[in-house]
């Protein structure tokens, strides 16, 4: 069994070089990782909801673009900063221990921010995002664990093509948008946009199943323990990153009422 293969971008062959080999009393284990990802999940919602309240104890007395603006150092740092965390965490996995609480801190208070201004537009919207997050990850659970849905070497190579992909699709889109240019069909409310949408919203939760595979995978092979956090890291990079796909396409639903 190889460990080493895995398609997600975070939890890769790199991963494995990084760190050394665990003793016999200290390895990793999927109830080790589980307890890490909820210890994570706890923590960035704790963070979520700083910036959630800070944002409507503002907008009580404004407009949401004043209420945004009051929290967007937060939002922003949170963004930017979870991104360096996150790059530093996939080239150091040893330290993942420590940076892994670190990056729920900051995108916790990242989507607090982003939530809340969606939260103002369209009312209700925010729960039913979470719950389609969490109804996905244990339909994708319930696959894995069924063995519905295997991570083969072909089914690897496919979300990963797929994953880098979509990647591609948003840089160009950003480098565009620095020029003055945008993509219709990635921001836009058409059928075009809204199918975008939920082409992305599919590979983000077949990218679970990796995450699922590389947490089983890695106690089967009794890695070092110190990843189950990158392991828990890797899980609740995807969930954060379904959620926003999630949110983005029932909003543009939304807006067709």
């Amino acid at each position: 069994m190889n460990l080493t293969k895995s398609s997600n971008p975070v939890l890769g062959q790199s991963a494995f070089s990084k760190v050394q080999a665990g003793t016999q009393a200290d390895v990793m284990t999927v109830e080790g990782a589980v307890n890490k990802t909820g210890l994570m999940f706890l923590i960035l919602a704790f963070a979520a909801a700083f910036t959630w309240r800070k944002f409507f104890g503002v907008f009580d007395y404004g407009s949401p673009e004043g209420a945004f603006s009051a929290v967007a150092p937060w939002v922003i740092g949170g963004g930017i900063g979870g991104f360096i965390i996150a790059m530093v965490t996939v080239f150091s996995p040893r330290y993942s221990n420590i940076t892994a609480p670190i990056y729920a801190v900051l995108e916790g208070l990242f989507l607090g921010g982003i939530s809340a201004f969606f939260e103002v537009q369209y009312p209700g919207l925010v729960m039913r995002a979470v719950a389609l997050t969490f109804g996905v990850f244990f339909i994708m659970l319930f696959l894995f664990r069924s063995g519905k849905i295997r991570a083969t070497g072909k089914f690897r190579m496919a979300v990963l093509a797929a994953t880098g992909g979509i990647a591609l699709v948003y840089f160009i889109s950003f480098i565009a948008g620095l020029f003055g240019a945008s993509f219709g069909f990635l921001h836009g409310n058409s059928l075009l946009s809204i199918g975008f949408s939920l082409v992305v919203v599919g590979i983000a939760a077949l990218n679970l199943i990796l995450d699922f595979d590389f947490i089983q995978r890695g106690a089967d092979s009794r890695a070092p323990k110190i990843m189950e956090w990158y392991g828990a890291f890797g899980l609740i990079v995807t969930l954060v990153w379904l959620y926003i796909e999630i949110l983005r396409l029932l909003s543009k639903v939304a807006s067709r009422d």
